[in-house]
């Protein structure tokens, strides 16, 4: 028996926390039970299936109270040394956090858009959809090998395609399915010969171990190492829809349904930025000379690049407000890599790391609060232009109210002071690693940015053209709104809560 607890088949036997991993689990189970309970339930009941989704992310968020006390890790190697594949730490909760609140407001987002979409959306399959890629985004942060990072990517894009194209009859929207789906299938082949790459080089998929073995690569190997890491950046580069590689954003995003693009802006990013932060500063620390320099150009160019395209947004053009919300996602995804290529050269990467976690915190609940609005405003405007929301204080009051704080959050004005407070940790990353070109280069954009989030600001308070339109709130809506304007208010109250992230590190 000694003999066969020697034996390299038990080091594979893994351990099993069912706590650790009851989040992403759970969304899982809801998505199964979801999809089961379509084949019994008429046409006139499948709503409840909205409403049992949103019980279920409700339910996995809640599951990130009780591993809150200490680091958790399971499905780990028995050996002599020590590895594991999921891991509950801060990092990981904080952006399970994320994710699992921006999949439920886009499901109190999805309630109303089914309802009014007259049988355009099958609702079994979209609920199905919609909780597997939570579940795979959930997943994904908790990764520590590199097989499980790839498969939590794909669980967490794959249904996104499909809910980009559920659209009966929408021509537009299965052309938008169809360019997510091309750029996305690219940026996966990409990643997995950069991991392959990484693997015949390291010889293990383990993140922590590949850190300490590319340190001490054979000479023959360096080129193929360096070659496998510089490939699985450019994957993960797609997936944050950093330039050159964002193509596909601005279709995508108003092709698919509001809610779809709205978690798209934000739990899409979660996963794409949780992913680069892993591979770069747990698995490819000694590289950081090669990742470092390439993502502050990524970001300088993406931040430009997302800026000035949604400043050319005119306001008479068909789907403009949401054309500009997804430039604007572009703008915002050049700031959020500033403090990974500040991670590069700092001496505590985990520091630089958490301005990135904090500034996603912030943009995803002023995000998914401008996306609920313009939820709202598209019910009655269906083509969704900037002059449709001209005079929108006069019809309803509280909605532009709450719109153009989320505006000044994204601007960094007050009295969106987590807005301010965040812009100002990640120009903080930056001058601290020595990066103050990128500095510049952040400040002039923030500066661009202005201009068009404080013009869309002034429209909801001019006088309105023709007729007033009323917008009656559905009940769904008017929980999202409370729920990302309440989130908004209090870390402006009290940005510490989400800034100390930054100052104390993650991992």
């Amino acid at each position: 028996m000694s003999a066969l607890a020697q034996s390299p088949a038990a080091t594979l036997v893994q351990s099993v926390d069912w706590l650790a991993i009851a989040p992403p689990t759970l969304t899982a189970v809801v998505a199964l039970a979801v999809l089961v309970a379509d084949l019994f339930l008429p046409e006139a009941r499948k709503p409840v299936l909205g409403w049992i989704s949103t019980a279920g992310l409700a339910a996995a968020a809640a599951l990130l109270l009780p591993l809150l006390d200490h680091d958790r890790s399971t499905f780990c190697l028995t050996g002599t040394t020590r590895a594991c594949s999921y891991t509950a730490d801060r990092f990981t909760l904080v952006v399970q956090f994320l994710v699992l609140g921006g999949a439920l407001l886009t499901a109190l987002l999805s309630v109303t858009t089914l309802k009014d979409g007259n049988r355009r959306y099958p609702q079994g399959e979209f609920w199905f959809l919609l909780l597997s890629s939570a579940a795979g985004a959930a997943l994904l942060p908790a990764s520590r090998d590199l097989a499980t990072l790839i498969v939590a990517l794909e669980v967490a894009s794959l249904p996104a395609f499909a809910l980009v194209g559920i659209r009966h009859g929408d021509a537009k929207s299965s052309e938008a399915a169809l360019k997510f789906f091309l750029s996305s299938v690219t940026a996966t082949a990409v990643s997995l010969l950069g991991v392959s790459f990484v693997y015949a080089t390291t010889g293990t998929l383990y993140l922590t171990q590949v850190a300490d073995r590319l340190q001490h690569v054979d000479g023959q190997l360096h080129t193929l190492a360096q070659t496998g890491v510089v490939l699985t950046l450019v994957g993960f580069a797609f997936k944050t829809a950093a330039v050159p590689f964002h193509f596909w954003v601005p279709d995508t995003y108003v092709g698919a349904p509001l809610p779809v693009a709205a978690y798209l802006s934000v739990v899409g990013k979660a996963v794409g930025f949780s992913g680069l932060i892993l591979v770069t500063v747990v698995a490819f620390p000694s590289y950081a000379d090669v990742w470092g320099p390439a993502l502050a150009a990524l970001a300088a160019l993406t931040m430009t690049v997302g800026n000035v395209a949604a400043l050319r947004q005119q306001a008479t053009r068909a789907y403009s407000a949401v054309r500009l919300l997804a430039w604007s996602s572009v703008g915002q995804a050049g700031y959020l890599l500033v403090p990974i290529a500040a991670a590069g050269y700092a001496e505590d990467p985990r520091k630089a790391i958490g301005s990135t976690v904090a500034y996603a915190l912030m943009y995803a609940a002023v995000n998914l609060g401008a996306f609920t609005v313009a939820a709202l405003v598209g019910r009655t405007k269906e083509l969704n232009r900037l002059s449709d929301y001209r005079g929108l204080y006069g019809k309803n009051p509280l909605t532009a109210l709450l719109l153009a704080f989320f505006l000044l959050c994204l601007a960094g004005l007050p009295p969106g002071v987590i807005g301010l407070f965040a812009k100002v940790t990640v120009f903080s990353a930056a001058v601290d690693a020595g990066l103050g070109w990128l500095a510049v280069v952040m400040a002039v954009n923030v500066v661009i940015a202005l201009y068009y989030y404080l013009q869309w600001a002034g429209l909801l308070f001019r006088a309105p053209d023709g007729e007033a339109t009323e917008h009656r709130v559905p009940a769904s809506l008017t929980a999202a709104l409370a729920l990302t304007g309440a989130v908004g208010v209090a870390l402006s109250g009290a940005p510490q809560l989400v800034l100390r992230f930054a100052a104390t590190g993650l991992f």
